[in-house]
């Protein structure tokens, strides 16, 4: 497996743990339109932007499209931001040689998404380290 399918199944490996499911918030990769929904959901992006201490490292950063209904306000947002907090930021997670470092978070409200007027927006980032070691 490369770098960036490894990259990619590392960091979705945290949103199919138990802890994670049992917050109950449905969780879907990136290019997925939600056109029909209008319930909570995040879309995750891993965007690898930057080269890291080995040949099998890659530095970026992660993109959480949070998606509410839109008329609400911004609390539901802010409560899906704070338990991403709670499994990221700040935490490394190590799987067979393989390293993934979070730092801290930020968050973005960008409105009512153009895909689907229904939902309301905000993009997370967190940027990330991931390294295999040798």
């Amino acid at each position: 497996m490369g770098k960036y399918e490894s990259l990619q199944t590392n960091i979705f490996s945290i949103f199919v743990s138990s802890p994670w499911v049992a917050e109950n918030i449905k969780t879907y990769p990136s290019n997925f339109i939600a056109t029909n929904s209008t319930n909570e959901f995040i879309r995750v992006s891993v965007i690898p932007s930057g080269s890291g201490v080995n040949i099998n490292s890659v530095s970026g950063i992660l993109i959480i499209d949070i998606f509410t209904s839109a008329g609400n306000g911004p609390k539901s947002i802010m409560l899906i931001a704070d338990k991403l907090d709670k499994y990221l930021v700040g935490k490394n997670f190590s799987t067979q040689g393989k390293n993934l470092c979070l730092t801290s978070s930020s968050l973005s409200l960008s409105g009512n998404d153009k895909d689907n007027p229904a939902l309301y927006k905000a993009a997370y980032t967190i940027p990330f380290n991931y390294f295999e070691v040798q």
